[in-house]
């Protein structure tokens, strides 16, 4: 036998005794171990607190603006004048834009002119017949012949202001389709003017909150557009029928800021709170076992875990709302609860508060 195969044979048994030793170790730890049992889990408790709500509802909608009226042309003709742009802010009454006029002129003048006499030759016959010197029926035709001439000059004083396109609002022009020399054609959209010092947001409120509100009642309006910044405004209108979506139709107002200006069509957040109170049983969610729709706890009774079955209401934030299965009185397990079973021991390591 040479060296070298010594030395193998050397490391093969420095081997095995290694490996022996090892696999000697392991199964008295292993044998140690089985023979000792957890007496209690730690876990960490919380209890059920009572107190009073205040309901607080949050709903988004789009910001309209107070007002926004489409003008529409009531006359034809070409374009003479535009008197605004777009940007504009324009009291009501104002002229946005002048069709020509020639026409509408001449024949209001030669309106007014027979209109005129017509009222002439009737007060001539006032004092004929007066003095018996004209029948009834005289005086009836000419009486007539007035108001007609009065309704055409009516008819044709119309016709020459509608060449004058005006604005029925105060607001802002946000369009003008038309440009000078352009041809007008009657009942056609010309201009668009909103009135934004007044904003108004629609949301849509669900059957079970729908009388928790009243008009006249406070709101808080807050947009991305202005972070931190809340708006204040008052529920304007609320609607008496509901959508497919069983959703009624809540109409805010509220005034525009010159130092935070809204715009419509922007996305606005509405909080409501209505005046509406009530006693609740608040638990952490942390605490619940399983989902919301089928929620269990480990509720804890002389170091002793009772699986609990409970029925859950709204979600406020960390907490939900305990409807039934729990009382004041009852200390819940909040962490630790995965590790347990039904009637399981535990010991309390610490009181928390599920925050």
């Amino acid at each position: 036998m040479n060296k070298r195969t010594v030395i193998i044979i050397i490391s093969l048994v420095v081997t095995a005794a290694v490996v022996g030793l090892l696999l000697h170790n392991r199964a008295t730890l292993a044998k140690g171990s089985a023979g000792v049992v957890l007496s209690a889990y730690p876990v960490t408790v919380t209890t059920v607190q009572k107190v009073t709500l205040e309901e607080v509802l949050t709903f988004t909608g789009t910001i309209a603006a107070n007002n926004d009226v489409a003008i529409v042309a009531e006359t034809s003709g070409r374009v003479k004048a535009i008197r605004a742009g777009v940007g504009d802010l324009k009291p009501a009454g104002s002229v946005l834009i002048e069709v020509d006029d020639e026409l509408a002129a001449a024949n209001c003048a030669a309106a007014e002119v027979a209109y005129e006499k017509t009222k002439r030759d009737l007060e001539r016959y006032e004092n004929l017949l007066k003095k018996n010197s004209i029948s009834e029926s005289q005086y009836e035709g000419v009486s007539l012949n007035c108001k007609a001439a009065e309704a055409q000059y009516i008819t044709a004083r119309r016709i020459l202001r509608n060449t004058k396109i005006t604005t029925p609002i105060t607001g802002t022009v946000t369009s003008c389709s038309v440009d000078t020399g352009s041809m007008v054609e009657n009942n056609k959209v010309v201009a668009n003017v909103v009135d934004v010092a007044t904003l108004k947001v629609k949301i849509g409120v669900p059957e079970e909150d729908i009388f928790k509100l009243s008009v006249g009642a406070p709101a808080e309006i807050t947009t991305e557009v202005y972070p931190g910044v809340i708006f204040t405004g008052t529920i304007h209108t609320i609607g008496s029928k509901a959508d497919e979506a069983h959703t009624y139709p809540v109409e805010v107002i509220l005034p525009n800021r010159e130092d935070t200006p809204l715009k419509a069509n922007m996305f606005g957040k509405v909080t409501l709170r209505p005046q509406y109170r009530k006693e609740a049983l608040l638990l952490p969610r942390a605490a619940l076992v399983g989902s919301v729709e089928t929620p269990q706890v480990f509720v804890v009774n002389q170091s002793i875990a009772k699986l609990r079955n409970i029925a859950v209401g709204g979600v406020r934030g960390l907490n939900v709302e305990v409807l039934s299965g729990l009382t004041p009185a009852d200390t819940v397990v909040l962490n630790g609860q995965y590790n347990l079973k039904d009637d399981a021991i535990v010991a309390v390591v610490r009181q928390g508060d599920g925050r």
